[in-house]
């Protein structure tokens, strides 16, 4: 059996026809398997969903609790059978609630990660790593030049900046699902025990981290707070607010921005941030090759990301390699914007 009668590239997504299922569909479906809440992989308008719970929950935050006609649960490691196909949920270590999906069906095994990096990350399950045939992966920082910072470093950065600047507010602009939570907790554990201030928009999911028993210490909205008591703290807020007239309540503010794409200086540049962070949730080039060989697979399928470069890699590497060209993954960052627009009064 070839992988393409288990699963193959539509408009909508990566398609199972022999389960009758989508993985992360990017047009209303009848049955969507839904890797992670991030908005270019979690969509509304399904009839049936099936994700973690944690998934599930984060959906309901951002899209209401009618975002789909029925949903299940899934547990990591449970094993569902579709029409002769079983399926499972898997951790990718991206953020809460984030999975791959193992699908099996006439002795192939083949595994969509979503989005997923392999280093540890105190606000959600690590990586597992999941043996299988073939490997449906991600490809955001798959270039050599991607080689992500220790994370603990890039937040000694930050703090410096903070002892040396007291009289000054830090922005840091981080995603609010995964990042601004993971950012958090990593002050914390360099042991930041000031308050943390928070744009608006990044209030409902935080406090879902929270209640999910992620200790993230003093976190307020920075709503209602006087500009001479936010000299020398940090606030953690969609990249876009930074240069949104919400940003002005700030004594002169020190930007920063926690992103892979810090990587690239001329990036940072470009969008004026003073202390570019290298703090990602995607794995790097390492991650992924890394990754890729560890799963055993004879064959790849990039969905989205710098596709040509790792199908090249594979190549090298004797492995069988293509790009799904799936358009509509990979614009979160838009998302967030919207959000942040909306909450602009926060």
């Amino acid at each position: 059996m070839r992988p393409e009668d288990i699963l193959v590239p539509t408009p909508s997504g990566v398609c199972c026809k022999p389960g009758g299922f989508h993985i992360d569909p990017t047009r209303p479906v009848a049955k969507a398997l839904i890797t992670h809440g991030h908005s270019d992989h979690a969509r509304p308008g399904h009839d049936a969903v099936m994700a973690t719970q944690e998934t599930l929950d984060i959906m309901r935050l951002r899209y209401g609790d009618k975002f789909a006609r029925s949903t299940q649960a899934v547990k990591y490691g449970e094993v569902i059978k579709l029409d002769g196909v079983t399926f499972s949920f898997h951790p990718a270590g991206h953020v809460i609630g984030s999975a791959q999906i193992k699908v099996e069906h006439a002795g192939l095994r083949v595994v969509a990660s979503g989005d997923y990096k392999d280093v540890p990350d105190p606000t959600c399950a690590p990586f597992e790593l999941v043996p299988c045939d073939v490997f449906i992966t991600e490809a955001t920082f798959g270039l050599p030049v991607f080689r992500h910072s220790d994370v603990a470093g890039e937040i000694a950065k930050l703090l410096r900046s903070v002892a040396l600047f007291p009289e000054r507010a830090h922005l840091v602009g981080a995603y609010s699902l995964g990042k601004a939570q993971r950012v958090i907790a990593l002050l914390r554990k360099a042991a930041y025990d000031q308050t943390i201030y928070l744009h608006g928009a990044m209030e409902k999911i935080t406090e879902y981290y929270i209640s999910r028993g992620i200790n993230l210490g003093r976190v307020e909205l920075v709503r209602g707070a006087k500009k001479s008591e936010l000299a020398g703290t940090i606030t953690i807020c969609p990249p876009s607010a930074m240069t949104d007239v919400w940003s002005r309540r700030f004594p002169d503010p020190v930007t920063a921005f926690a992103s892979g794409w810090m990587r690239v200086r001329a990036r940072a540049r470009q969008r004026g941030i003073a202390l570019p962070l290298v703090i990602s949730d995607h794995a790097d080039w390492d991650g992924l090759t890394k990754t890729i060989t560890a799963t055993g697979c004879s064959e790849i399928w990039v969905t989205h990301g710098q596709e040509d470069a790792l199908v090249h890699w594979a190549h090298t590497q004797g492995l069988k390699a293509r790009p799904l060209d799936i358009v509509g993954y990979g614009d979160e960052e838009e998302a967030e914007a919207v959000e942040a627009v909306e909450s602009a009064k926060a």
